[in-house]
Order: structure tokens, then sequence, then C-alpha cells
């Protein structure tokens, strides 16, 4: 899933070499820490925050296919 996400940021920012991604996992659930450039930030979440929103559903349906749960926090 990590892999997954890092891909899916790096196709919507301008600078993909700066996203950061650090995985805090739990019994059952998994939290994912979502780092980039300054100036992607807006990119990441998006228009009324729908990509990050479209981003999180998926995050959780593959989460869902494991028994687990994934939360993504978009730390500026």
């Amino acid at each position: 899933m990590k892999r997954w996400l890092m891909n899916m940021v790096r196709m919507i920012v301008d600078h993909p070499d700066d996203v950061r991604i650090t995985t805090l996992q739990g019994a059952q659930t998994l939290v994912f820490e979502l780092r980039c450039h300054d100036g992607d930030v807006g990119k990441v979440i998006g228009k009324d925050g729908k990509t990050v929103s479209a981003i999180r559903t998926l995050l959780g349906v593959m989460a869902s296919r494991q028994g687990r749960k994934a939360v993504l926090e978009v730390v500026e």
C-alpha cells in the first residue's frame, strides 16, 4: 500500500522527489503520514479536499481487503 500511495502522490505533485511517507502500524490500523513540498500540499489536498478524499477512499478499500483500517494524514 505504501508503494501504491507513493506512486499516486508522485504523479500529482510538481516535486516528486520531495514526497515522504512515514508508516505507523497499530494492531489493526495503518497510519500513513504524507509530507511533500510546501507548494504541492494544495495539489494533494485538491479543491475542497476532493483529491485527498479520493485517495483516502481507495486506501481504505485496499486496507479493508486485508482486514485492516488505513488513515492518511497530510502533514504540512
